[in-house]
């Protein structure tokens, strides 16, 4: 039986149905990838299924203008979904990765392209209508970005962002935060250590995310103010965290009473929270489920007693 196997046609890689390849070819890396491709006829078909170009993470590598270029004509398709690319800050313009006619030719290219995840890009010249209007994620990591940036004019079809995470973009202000809020129906904010926005950007913005569901602050320098117009306006959060936000006190807590449908708080390293004023709070609250403390240096005693007192809730804390 064996010698049979060993001389069966078609044994190996080979005798696998295309099913199959199509996952052994999705765990390969891009490059392993693209090179698979050259082995042989199927190989290069299977290579070019869609279902291998819907989420395309290009953030592990250096790649230039022309490779991404070459990726758009060959590649990507109306199935692309999720699209990650890694920039180039201080390069010069020669060597941007990124440019208007690139994004245009993306959008119209991949019509369903939902989620764009930018890290280390320099979106200074790059307007924010050349983002495809199809977008509903963008994600920026440590990016450049200009004053005048997620504006734009009533002919332009902008991107209706439902999510919006920005991360060490140490450019990304209040006046950003206005702009993506007002024109945008977020329904996730994350912002973590964008310290240029500020309680005033938290007011401003408030008034246009009545809708958000899900709001993380992390690293910002934000007082109670900003926590009061979270609680005033921001009524369907279902999670907020806010971590490191070392000048909120028991009042600014007092204000989060009136999420009635939190599901998940999570605040970490706010050492200025009495074991008491978290108690009161998450009792206060019908819907919370899951209670976060990471950081928190409280007593054992005190760590019981809100355990006992919240008997309803998981409950996490790590010193």
């Amino acid at each position: 039986m064996a010698e049979a196997a060993e001389a069966a046609p078609g044994a190996g890689l080979a005798a696998l149905p295309d099913s199959v390849l199509l996952e052994v070819l999705a765990l390969l890396p891009l490059r392993d990838r693209l090179r698979a491709g050259r082995v042989c006829r199927r190989w290069r078909r299977l290579g070019q299924d869609r279902a291998l170009w819907r989420h395309v993470d290009l953030s592990p590598h250096r790649l230039s203008s022309r490779t991404l270029w070459h990726l758009l004509r060959r590649h990507l398709r109306d199935g692309l979904r999720t699209l990650k690319v890694k920039g180039a800050l201080r390069s010069t313009r020669k060597h941007e990765i990124l440019s208007p006619a690139l994004l245009a030719a993306l959008g119209k290219q991949c019509p369903h392209l939902g989620r764009l995840c930018l890290a280390e890009a320099d979106l200074r010249l790059l307007p924010y209508q050349s983002m495809p209007a199809s977008l509903r994620m963008l994600e920026l990591s440590h990016c450049e970005i200009p004053t005048a940036w997620f504006q734009g004019t009533a002919a332009n079809a902008l991107p209706q962002l439902q999510h919006l995470i920005v991360r060490n973009v140490s450019a990304f202000c209040d006046q950003h935060l206005l702009n993506v809020s007002s024109q945008a129906p977020l329904k996730t904010l994350t912002l973590s250590g964008t310290y240029r926005v500020t309680d005033a950007g938290i007011q401003r913005a408030a008034v246009y995310l009545g809708g958000l569901e899900r709001l993380v602050l992390r690293h910002c320098v934000i007082t109670d103010s900003a926590v009061h117009f979270i609680g005033h306006h921001m009524k369907c959060l279902q999670l907020l965290e806010i971590s490191n936000a070392y000048s909120l006190t028991n009042a600014g807590l007092a204000c989060l009473v009136t999420l009635k449908c939190l599901e998940t708080l999570c605040l970490d390293l706010c050492d200025k929270f009495s074991p008491d004023a978290i108690v009161a709070l998450c009792q206060a609250l019908p819907q919370l489920r899951n209670l976060n403390l990471d950081g928190a240096h409280f007593e054992d005693e005190a760590i019981r007693k809100i355990q006992a007192s919240l008997p309803n809730c998981s409950f996490s804390h790590t010193p």
